[in-house]
């Protein structure tokens, strides 16, 4: 009597805790989840895909990808160098909740991103998925802050960026050894040739792909390149008419075509949600119209090309101009994926899913968004078509023009940020001003 009385408690229990946690599920048929690949480059700019405007070589795959599916004008990172902006994607936290938001880390830094913060690799982890991250991480290479100890099943790549390989950092006299490549917690290879790293990665995913269990799976495939130094294999060097660069680029556009094709013919690809963006902008490729490039808050620097389709669910050939960002993408995963969040995680990102599933017919609201310098100070915000830039580390030439104006500008009329109407608009200078100082005392 006692057992079947605590049974039936614990069944009590467990009707109770789903019953109020419903509401964190989506109304898209859980029984059959979809798979989830986050397709992230490293520095691709804005205008650095055929179908975002790239000149000098052609992105057939991620073009056709685009058709499939929502096209972002307006998506943002929450970085303007790699570390934070990765930190960002994962958690949908700004970095600066964890102390992760100036600079990047480097093979002699001891941190790495707090193993307090939970990530979507164990969100979805948590809720049966399998996880794998395949190339670069950059958020601590030390082993308590590695991928394996941070939700992913399984890792294939590289700790840090490729610049980093074997590197020496003269102002505190560190050699870094030649760059590692792990899998999982295993070194397997020092200095592999760069060359190949697109290829490897690539294809590293499609045998994951292909020798996938019967749960759904999250795949993170983090690509090194266009970050410099620039490496393209032979079947790509001399392809494009923009040189390595363009060769590059072509390159990562066959990668997410092998990847694709791979998902359609293990009649998947119906049912995965597959998203391409680059972690910000670029430092040698192109954000026009935008202004500035990466490791700057203007708008170069950290609105990136952006792309999810879902077959099955999301609408074909939309291009949205609705204002987004990588701190969604956490939120708006959990419920497309049906899983559950603890009840005291503080995110910043928004869930976007039911704009996805109805694009024509659902417009997002209006919220701040606060852009981070590569220094860690908060410079600027955008709340619906303005944008206001408070001081400028980067991007500024001081040396000429004294001290950085207060800036604003109307992202609605003005994309490349060349008008300054701060004192046209005091009302809303004002009004911005105070969002930033209030967030900032939030965060203290």
């Amino acid at each position: 009597m006692h057992i079947k009385l605590k049974s039936l408690v614990s069944k009590l229990l467990v009707f109770i805790i789903f019953s109020t946690t419903g509401c964190q599920y989506n109304r898209v048929n859980t029984k059959k989840r979809p798979n989830i690949i986050i397709f992230f480059t490293d520095d691709q700019g804005y205008a650095d895909v055929g179908c975002y405007g790239a000149e000098g070589f052609e992105t057939p795959h991620i073009d056709r990808l685009a058709s499939e599916g929502v096209r972002f004008t307006n998506f943002y990172v929450p970085a303007t160098v790699c570390t934070p902006s990765r930190a960002g994607l994962l958690t949908g936290r700004y970095p600066k909740r964890y102390n992760l938001h100036e600079a990047v880390l480097f093979p002699f830094s001891e941190g790495g991103l707090s193993l307090n913060e939970y990530t979507m690799a164990e969100m979805l982890k948590d809720n049966g998925y399998t996880t794998s991250i395949i190339g670069k991480w950059h958020l601590g290479h030390k082993e308590e802050f590695m991928p394996n100890n941070q939700g992913f099943d399984q890792f294939y790549g590289v700790p840090y960026s490729n610049d980093m390989d074997h590197y020496y950092y003269k102002d505190i006299d560190f050699q870094s050894p030649p760059l590692p490549l792990y899998r999982n917690k295993k070194l397997i290879e020092s200095g592999p040739d760069q060359d190949y790293l697109t290829k490897r990665y690539t294809e590293e995913a499609i045998s994951q792909i292909k020798s996938r269990g019967k749960k759904p799976f999250f795949m993170y495939v983090a690509q090194n390149m266009p970050h410099t130094p620039l490496h393209a294999s032979p079947a790509f060097r001399g392809k494009s008419e923009k040189g390595l660069y363009g060769d590059v680029i072509m390159e990562l556009d066959w990668s997410v075509g092998e990847i694709v094709k791979t998902l359609k013919e293990q009649n998947i690809y119906d049912n995965t949600i597959f998203i391409f963006t680059s972690d910000n902008g670029p430092q040698i490729g192109s954000a026009k119209p935008l202004r500035g490039k990466k490791a700057q808050t203007w708008d170069g620097g950290q609105r990136v090309p952006a792309i999810v389709v879902w077959p099955d669910n999301i609408p074909k050939g939309i291009v949205s101009n609705e204002f987004t960002t990588s701190l969604d993408l956490f939120p708006t995963l959990a419920k497309l994926s049906g899983s559950r969040l603890p009840h005291d995680l503080k995110l910043d990102g928004l869930d976007i899913s039911n704009y996805l599933l109805h694009p024509e017919s659902i417009k997002l609201p209006e919220r701040p968004f606060y852009f981070y310098a590569r220094n860690g100070d908060l410079e600027a915000i955008r709340m619906g078509k303005w944008k206001l830039h408070i001081e400028k580390s980067l991007g500024w030439p001081l040396d000429k023009n004294g001290a950085f104006p207060v800036s604003l500008y109307n992202l609605d009329v003005d994309i490349g940020e060349k008008n300054n109407v701060a004192g046209q608009f005091p009302d809303v200078v004002a009004e911005l001003t105070h969002r930033v100082k209030e967030f900032e005392m939030e965060l203290q």
